[in-house]
């Protein structure tokens, strides 16, 4: 169920880092290593990650810093804090600065793997009732009212298309097959929801034809992949 997904490790203890990517690879994630922010920062701007799981003390660029930085451009991304420090302020700094869970070493790996999952149902499900907005491009999506924005454009978005868009922010920059994503929104992926759902499709692709760094891109009777590109500094 969780195979598709990205993570980024970045830690500086070389055998604990490997012991643990090694952990998660096994279960199915396709991990990604840093030693330290500064190093996982560049990383971040030339490849997506759905998942950041991050020591706090780190020489370069601590899991603070570097949580700030990538939440600032990427207010969608999910992070785990993973730190020797026990005081309470060190752990509600973390959750303030957006984290998803705050886990005091040592630990037990299976228990992480059960915390990352249920980030990950989060995350599929996209709860509307929060009031997050997510960046794409020069736009903002509101799930929660169901609008498209930026400077130029306002879209007051159908449910349908509200729920289209969100899956494909979900699993942005990787290939979704169109089956998935019938069953997922439209409960049946027989051919009246498939022209349905190409409709809607070429709605979408006309609200993001403003901003170039966006593409909606169909590979013939596989997938669909929302690409989000960025300008390498």
């Amino acid at each position: 169920m969780f195979t598709k997904y990205k993570i980024i490790l970045v830690e500086d203890d070389l055998d604990f880092a490997s012991i643990l990517k090694r952990f998660l690879e096994s279960n199915g994630f396709e991990v990604t290593w840093a030693t330290n922010g500064a190093d996982a920062l560049v990383l971040f701007q030339n490849d997506s990650f759905d998942l950041c799981i991050s020591d706090v003390m780190m020489p370069v660029m601590d899991g603070f810093t570097l949580a700030e930085k990538i939440i600032e451009k990427h207010p969608e991304m999910y992070f785990v804090f993973l730190s020797a420090k026990q005081l309470p302020a060190d752990k509600i700094k973390g959750l303030q600065l957006g984290a998803d869970d705050y886990i005091v070493k040592p630990f037990d790996t299976n228990e992480l793997l059960l915390r990352i999952k249920n980030i990950l149902k989060r995350k599929e499900k996209l709860d509307f009732s929060t009031h997050k907005q997510i960046q794409i491009g020069s736009f903002c999506f509101d799930a929660k009212r169901s609008i498209l924005y930026n400077n130029s454009y306002k879209y007051q978005l159908t449910e349908k298309e509200n729920f289209l868009l969100a899956y494909l922010i979900a699993n942005k920059n990787q290939l979704v097959k169109r089956q998935d994503i019938l069953i997922a929104i439209w409960k049946s992926n027989d051919f009246f929801s498939g022209r349905s759902m190409d409709v809607y499709l070429s709605k979408i692709r006309k609200y993001f034809a403003s901003d170039p760094k966006i593409k909606l891109e169909s590979i013939r009777n596989i997938g669909l992949e929302l690409k989000e590109v960025h300008e390498k500094e």
